[in-house]
């Protein structure tokens, strides 16, 4: 059933810009949701990047502040994009959302890309203009998803293809992360660092299905969930394949840096513990946000443990 109910006029609407982009970041990006996340995307790249190249340790503050930024900045363009991409379908089904009920204008979103774009040039300029490369194609991938790929009718008609071109982006910044350690510092490019896009890709195929299933009585109108699409019990199934591949991916990468015998209980038990909603999803329960807060940890837990271990493994035996 189609929800055509006008928005109510949002009284904080007559505030100032500030104040309510304020209240937009709280209610479409989190900023204290999203910045463990991103920093550990940067900082698990980036190290993952050296201890694959035998250089051990990590990028220096200055890279990976700007690397932190650079990635934080560049989600938040998906974000802001996607008001323009969902005008129509949230002015129609979702008229709470801050654009339709007139909180913010697209005018001031975008404003507030052309700010981002222009803050990340200058960032990476001034920390190693050899960086605005992979900047530059996160840039283009991010503008090519905005536009659909030129094919959005299509793409509506397939969702698979939907998310697998939309989540080619997560290796695409990923690439640029792990330029913070072999761009900068003029080293060839890591071997294996395709088996880390690998799972920096299906990683972000766990995010975006997981926050996508609902129980039937939580679906929404005009939302096309996964479990919508495919049904909430095959949804939640194959939410648990994409995270076992996501897994073995993580715990070959961790064998490229030579921390595979601790990485095997650490990602296992991790694993296993952010499956449970999925199996009790299956079961009848009404957990759909558990399993979309389960996608989030284990996101944040398995970079963390993929870019630390091989430097805490280092820096233990160099103590021993």
């Amino acid at each position: 059933m189609e929800n055509r109910s006008a928005p109510r006029p949002d009284p904080a609407a007559a505030r100032p810009l500030a104040a309510r982009l304020w209240i937009y970041q709280r209610e479409r990006f989190p900023v204290a949701q999203y910045l463990p996340m991103v920093a550990a995307f940067a900082f698990s790249a980036s190290s993952w990047s050296r201890a694959c190249g035998g250089r051990g340790g990590f990028v220096g503050r200055p890279a990976l502040l700007c690397g932190m930024a650079t990635s934080f900045g560049l989600f938040l363009l998906l974000r802001l994009f996607d008001e323009f991409k969902d005008r129509e379908d949230d002015a129609r089904y979702r008229p709470y959302r801050p654009v339709p009920r007139g909180l913010v204008t697209l005018d001031e979103i975008r404003g507030c890309i052309l700010a981002t774009f222009a803050a990340l040039v200058a960032i990476n300029a001034a920390c190693d203009a050899r960086l605005l490369a992979p900047l530059a194609l996160a840039s283009a991938y991010i503008l090519l998803m905005w536009r659909e790929f030129f094919v959005p009718r299509w793409l509506r008609r397939h969702p698979v293809a939907y998310l697998l071109s939309h989540m080619l982006v997560m290796p695409v910044i990923d690439f640029y992360a792990t330029g913070l350690d072999w761009i900068h510092g003029g080293e060839p490019m890591p071997r294996g660092l395709f088996l880390f896009l690998a799972t920096t890709f299906l990683n972000g195929c766990v995010i975006e299905i997981g926050r996508k299933i609902r129980s039937p009585e939580d679906e929404e109108p005009g939302v096309e969930t996964y479990s919508f699409l495919w049904g909430p019990r095959r949804a939640a199934a194959i939410w648990l394949a994409v995270l076992a591949a996501t897994l073995a991916l993580a715990l070959a990468c961790c064998a490229r840096t030579g921390v595979l015998v601790p990485a095997i209980p650490l990602l296992g038990l991790e694993a296993a513990v952010c499956a449970m909603p999925a199996v009790l999803f299956l079961r009848g329960r009404r957990c759909g946000p558990a399993i979309e807060l389960a996608s989030g940890v284990w996101t944040l837990g398995m970079y963390w443990l993929v870019g630390v271990l091989p430097a805490a493994t280092a820096w233990w035996r160099a103590r021993g």
